[in-house]
């Protein structure tokens, strides 16, 4: 199920939806640019679970600094342009409800939370975890508490025709958690907390993390 518009009328411009969007975009950009200096640069800027872990109570720029750098990374053009499609679809219901800041403040605490608890489930991994995933999922975890019944404009695909559907929001983002849960008892039995290549256990944790501050933010206005 691809999620493509949200039916459900702003009130306000969700103008740091926009501007997350574009700060993606523009790092990854950067990040073309970069050549084969790029998996270096995904070294120092994505977070490393194991080298997290092992320096985190010191007070280093090198330490901290990637739990929020590492939400601004991208793998490739499909890894950011799903994750910009999701975002745009659900947050900018979420930001109309919530305000400007209060949108910003749920949008980068779900993502430190996304971060922290992936880290936790692959704490011996040196492999850098990056992408707005965590952070979006948040987001969705927002908008099922606030707008669970919203109508979002779905593609699904049956075999190989496409079918397009208005469905509620709480159907589109009850399959999508499941599917996510699904797959975190498959990497606990398997060991890989990197299930499928995807930090899976970010979803989840970012998930729960905006169900809970979708409720507990105050709307601004």
């Amino acid at each position: 199920m691809f999620p493509i518009q949200s039916l459900r009328r702003r009130s306000r411009a969700p103008i740091f939806l926009i501007t997350i969007i574009a700060l993606n975009v523009i790092v990854f950009a950067y990040e073309l640019m970069l050549g084969p200096v790029l998996p270096t640069f995904i070294q120092v800027f994505g977070l490393r679970p194991a080298f997290f872990l092992s320096n985190w109570p010191v007070p280093a720029v090198v330490v901290w600094l990637p739990l929020l750098t590492s939400m601004f990374l991208h793998g490739g053009w499909l890894h950011l342009g799903g994750n910009m499609l999701f975002l745009w679809v659900f947050g900018s219901n979420v930001e109309d409800r919530l305000g400007h800041l209060s949108f910003l403040m749920l949008y980068l605490m779900a993502g430190f939370i996304a971060a922290l608890a992936q880290v936790v489930m692959s704490s011996d991994s040196l492999v850098p975890i990056i992408g707005a995933s965590g952070a979006i999922a948040g987001v969705l975890g927002a908008h099922l508490i606030l707008f669970p019944s919203a109508r979002i404009r779905t593609i699904i695909f049956v075999i190989i025709i496409p079918f397009i559907l208005d469905l509620p929001a709480f159907v589109l983002l009850a399959v999508w958690f499941l599917s996510q849960f699904a797959a975190g008892v498959a990497s606990l039995e398997t060991g890989d907390a990197f299930y499928g290549g995807v930090a899976i256990w970010g979803h989840i944790g970012g998930f729960v993390a905006g169900i809970l501050l979708g409720g507990l933010l105050k709307p601004e206005g």
